[in-house]
């Protein structure tokens, strides 16, 4: 019909067409490294049960003086030191350094210092702990060597006119310090030190105790403490050799040479020297 209209639809304006940005996918894993991942972290989850019981099996099969303990009381070590300053106090004022009281008092300031750093058990470990028990050692050392040759000066050259029985008691009392000195020094020689052999840090020792190759005759526990080392400098005093412990490196061998040759001058001289007045 010629009446109707028909309207044209208008065709689409194109537009520009966004171009794709490149864009970057983000890394894909592989099936086969993450499965392999996955079973390397169970495998270490299970295992770790496994390695801390095994741990702690070796610690107790470990004998006591090869592992980390506890660190042994002090109050042997202490002792003893009291009395080697009770002592030097007591010796002829010739035998000792002027004042008299110095080298005791020296001492004595130094034994304090290490037992505010260990009151009770010797675990702590520094280097000035032991640079003050080494230096407590030497000063004990020291000031009994000075006696020792003072006293050895006097009898071989027969100035000294002491009674026999005051003779035999100096001599018996710079002979004890001296026993004491080497049990000091065999004491923080053997493995370290107490604070060292407490922590298990080494594992050759420097005196080779009966324990140590016998286990079964010891307790489990057992390792050698500051009563062992002083039986030790006393049987090396008097029989001027080893016993039953026999030193090991270098300079536990040494430091035996040099103890066995100290107590033999100074017994020796000092008994002839009483026979002597005696007769």
């Amino acid at each position: 019909m010629s009446g109707v209209t028909h309207q044209e639809t208008p065709a689409p304006v194109p537009r520009d067409e966004p171009q794709d940005e490149p864009h970057t996918e983000p890394p894909r894993h592989s099936p086969e490294g993450d499965t392999l991942a996955a079973r390397l972290g169970r495998i270490e989850a299970l295992l770790a049960p496994a390695r801390a019981r095994l741990g702690a099996a070796e610690q107790e099969v470990a004998p006591a003086w090869r592992r980390a303990t506890r660190g042994e009381p002090r109050w042997a070590a202490t002792l003893s030191v009291l009395v080697v300053m009770a002592i030097q106090l007591a010796l002829p004022a010739r035998l000792a350094g002027h004042p008299q009281v110095l080298m005791p008092a020296v001492e004595a300031a130094l034994l304090g210092c290490l037992i505010a750093l260990n009151p009770h058990r010797i675990e702590h470990r520094s280097r000035a702990y032991r640079t003050l028990s080494l230096v407590l050692t030497l000063a004990i050392g020291g000031a009994n060597l000075y006696s020792v040759i003072r006293l050895v000066r006097g009898l071989v050259e027969g100035t000294d006119r002491t009674a026999a029985g005051e003779l035999l008691l100096t001599g018996g009392a710079i002979w004890l310090i001296n026993i004491v000195i080497f049990a000091l020094v065999y004491w923080e020689l053997d493995r370290g030190g107490p604070a060292a052999r407490a922590h298990g840090e080494r594992d050759v020792p420097d005196f080779l105790f009966p324990q140590l190759q016998s286990p079964e005759l010891a307790p489990p526990d057992w390792e050698p403490a500051y009563l062992d080392y002083f039986y030790l400098s006393f049987t090396n005093s008097t029989a001027f050799s080893p016993t039953d412990v026999l030193p090991v490196t270098r300079n536990a061998k040494l430091c035996m040479l040099g103890q066995s040759a100290v107590s033999l001058i100074t017994v020796v001289l000092v008994v002839a020297r009483a026979v002597n007045i005696l007769n």
